[in-house]
């Protein structure tokens, strides 16, 4: 039997492709479906088709304007953002995309799209020489990235009267794909995952410490890989290059040091079904931190430092779990990957070990290759592929183990 998308708040949002008028057919279908259904559209969009029919399908006003104000005490668009549960763009047209990816809010439909947090699908229709342009195959590489649904254009007959891709699917196919992808999104519905990110520190002085080269890439977009599949996620962040995610499942908890981590994952682990440990956690920090700022000219040609070893969080979580909990951990390694990746599953009583071999620059770069171990289970390679897609495919492992394990909220 196939399922089908609980009932939901949608958006649909509609912009300026001759393909427009199919959009009322894909409103009609969320209707059918028995979703409440809300309309935004572009002002080359109202040119196409206008707002009445929609209005008078949804029983809503159309938004198309921001200064348009049907009400005083809210401001429309951010009602909106919050009222919404999914978000669908369909046609999107280049122009929107454009937009979307690099974060521009200059029309009512922009604006709202980008204050939504809530699962965003776009469905592109365009010419064909538009959707093969490089600079756009750019902006829809960030929307993926930023783990935005895309659906394919159909190859068909174009409006200009010859056939190629870019041409919108059929309403019905839409449909059937949003509600595939939105059960596949929902694999971690009602568990709670605990991810850490970034590189923790370890303080020399009051201006120095000993760092790593973390930019804290894979955390992140293993968050954003959680929450899309509908956890809730509680991100413990060190040192980080890139933005956090926006959502009401997330909650973050910023850390400096390897101490500081250690208490936040012990409270957060307690009720939660799976931990992912991506941070580059310090494993030394100094004997002694100096209060002061250290002087060069007190120290000599010389600056000796004397190192201990800092708090093994993946071994100590490992030690605690229960047996519905799933403890995930990183092996960053340098030589001996295979090798020195599956000592670390067994010696720190991990479920699943995500091996990276870090001697060719991966620190900071948006792409990677992984090796994913886990007990009694055949080694997975991931070929060389985007953090996004590796961290898609590591939430579906760890969906897998907690529902072999067959836990119960």
């Amino acid at each position: 039997m196939k399922l089908r998308l609980r009932k939901m708040k949608a958006t649909v949002y509609i912009t300026g492709s001759i393909a427009a008028y199919k959009a009322i057919n894909v409103v009609r279908n969320f209707q059918k479906e028995g979703h409440e259904v809300r309309v935004v559209m572009t002002k080359e969009a109202v040119h196409l088709i206008g707002t009445q029919t929609l209005a008078a399908l949804t029983k809503y006003p159309v938004l198309t304007d921001l200064w348009e104000k049907e009400r005083a005490d809210q401001i429309q668009h951010i009602e909106l953002a919050d009222w919404t549960e999914i978000a669908v763009v369909v046609p999107a047209t280049a122009n929107f995309i454009a937009k979307i990816a690099n974060g521009i809010a200059d029309d009512a439909a922009s604006t709202t799209f980008l204050a939504t947090a809530s699962p965003k699908y776009v469905v592109p229709a365009m010419n064909s020489h538009m959707w093969s342009n490089p600079a756009f195959q750019r902006n829809l590489a960030l929307l993926k990235q930023d783990g935005i649904a895309v659906m394919d254009p159909a190859t068909g007959r174009l409006a200009e009267g010859y056939s190629g891709k870019g041409r919108m699917p059929e309403p019905d196919n839409i449909m059937a794909w949003i509600d595939d992808s939105f059960q596949a999104k929902q694999i971690l519905a009602g568990k709670k995952i605990v991810i850490t990110a970034g590189g923790t520190i370890s303080p020399l002085d009051p201006v120095r410490f000993l760092g790593n080269r973390s930019s804290g890439k894979m955390g992140i977009a293993l968050a954003k890989a959680a929450l899309v599949a509908g956890a809730e996620v509680i991100l413990i962040s060190g040192h980080i290059a890139v933005s956090l995610p926006n959502s009401p499942s997330l909650k973050n908890i910023k850390v400096e040091t390897t101490e500081q981590m250690f208490s936040a994952v012990k409270t957060a682990f307690l009720g939660a079904d799976a931990l992912i440990m991506a941070a580059a956690v310090a494993d030394y920090e100094p004997v002694n931190y100096i209060a002061h700022k250290i002087k060069k000219q007190d120290q000599g040609d010389e600056l000796k430092i004397y190192l201990k070893e800092t708090p093994d969080i993946l071994k100590k979580m490992g030690s605690i779990k229960k047996a519905n909990q799933v403890v995930v951990g990183f092996a960053a390694e340098t030589n001996n990957l295979l090798e020195n990746a599956s000592k670390k599953l067994q010696e720190k009583k991990a479920d699943m070990i995500v091996a990276n071999d870090v001697s060719h620059g991966v620190f900071g770069s948006d792409e990677d290759k992984v090796m994913v171990l886990r007990q009694d289970k055949t080694t997975e390679n991931i070929t060389e592929t985007t953090k996004v897609e590796i961290a898609k495919k590591i939430i579906v492992l760890v969906a897998e183990e907690l529902e072999s394990r067959k836990v119960e909220k």
